[in-house]
């Protein structure tokens, strides 16, 4: 209990240390955010606010967890997706500052990399983890052998929420806030599923990373975490989703993450098949924001509602390992 303390208390000082020089050489390279046109106008405002904040997070993080990691092959399995993942959002936001555009990597280009690093978490969970190519129904008491569509899962869960964290992070800090919010989730289930292990420590790490983050990307944001923090940050969590074996619960405790990236699907969906809008426009937060929202009352209404589901999906974990 006492290194999981450490690891995240670590964590969040070493983000609050280091941003500010950080900040200020992203300043003197120029490596601002470019902002979409097709985004709210209010938001025009931010652009060159320095980018790329998601390597202070992933610094705060990787220096006490690996320090203190215990070998412990699972958590090792969802560090490496969460830095992999990391890589490519920094490619992604380098592309941008370096060609002065708002577009970086292709699509194919992402879809490429989150192949690779789906695999990579695939040989983690069924070699050094030693963990059943399984996924556990838990509310039904299930379990599912998807033998040789395993990975095929593995890269489903990995987009799908890496995705779902870069559409989220479009309001200053409301992708740092659920997140940390998330893995505090996780690091109650961990530690009552499998003890202070070392996947408590990762959990610990990653809420002190982001908890420090915000000191400087709460509204209004001096950095922005850019795709390599919200990929990155996506791949923590989908790996210890699959870890764990509760791909099933992380629909209701990333629920915020969930629903804006339904959000996107739907409004696409019935724009090209019926040329109607659902939303004024998407992710959800914007939909907000066009009905005359602060953006500091979206963020903080999502943090609540992220707190609900986080607490609702660990009730449903500690009912599930009761039962």
């Amino acid at each position: 209990m006492l290194k999981v303390l450490v690891g995240g208390t670590a964590a969040m000082l070493i983000c609050i240390f280091l941003a500010p020089r950080f900040i200020q050489w992203l300043r003197e390279k120029s490596f601002g955010q470019y902002i979409r046109e097709e985004g709210p106008s209010g938001h025009q405002k931010k652009a060159g606010t320095p980018t790329m904040g998601g390597l202070i997070i992933f610094v705060a993080i990787s220096v006490p967890f690996l320090l203190l990691w215990d070998y412990d092959w699972r958590a090792m399995g969802v560090y490496v997706t969460g830095a992999g993942l990391a890589l490519v959002g920094f490619v992604d936001d380098w592309t941008k500052v370096v060609r002065k555009r708002s577009l970086g990597l292709s699509g194919k280009g992402k879809l490429l990399a989150m192949v690779v690093v789906s695999l990579v978490l695939w040989w983690f969970v069924t070699g050094p983890a030693e963990l059943d190519p399984t996924v556990k129904v838990r509310t039904l008491d299930l379990t599912i052998d998807l033998g040789w569509l395993y990975p095929v899962w593995i890269y489903l869960v990995v987009a799908f929420m890496s995705n779902a964290v870069n559409l989220t992070d479009g309001l200053d800090g409301l992708a740092a806030g659920v997140t940390a919010i998330v893995m505090t989730a996780y690091l109650g289930i961990t530690f009552i599923g499998t003890g202070a292990s070392d996947l408590s420590l990762l959990a610990a790490c990653a809420v002190g990373g982001c908890v420090g983050f915000l000191w400087y990307n709460a509204h209004p944001a001096t950095v922005f975490m850019g795709d390599t923090g919200s990929l990155g940050l996506g791949g923590l969590v989908a790996g210890i989703a699959i870890m764990t074996k509760t791909e099933e619960l992380l629909l209701v405790i990333g629920g915020v993450f969930v629903i804006e990236a339904l959000s996107v699907i739907i409004q696409v969906f019935s724009f090209k098949t019926f040329r109607k809008r659902v939303f004024l426009m998407a992710p959800l937060h914007h939909h907000f924001e066009m009905k005359a929202w602060s953006e500091t009352k979206v963020i903080l209404r999502f943090w609540i509602v992220a707190i609900a589901f986080s607490a609702i999906g660990f009730t449903l974990y500690y009912q599930s390992i009761r039962a």
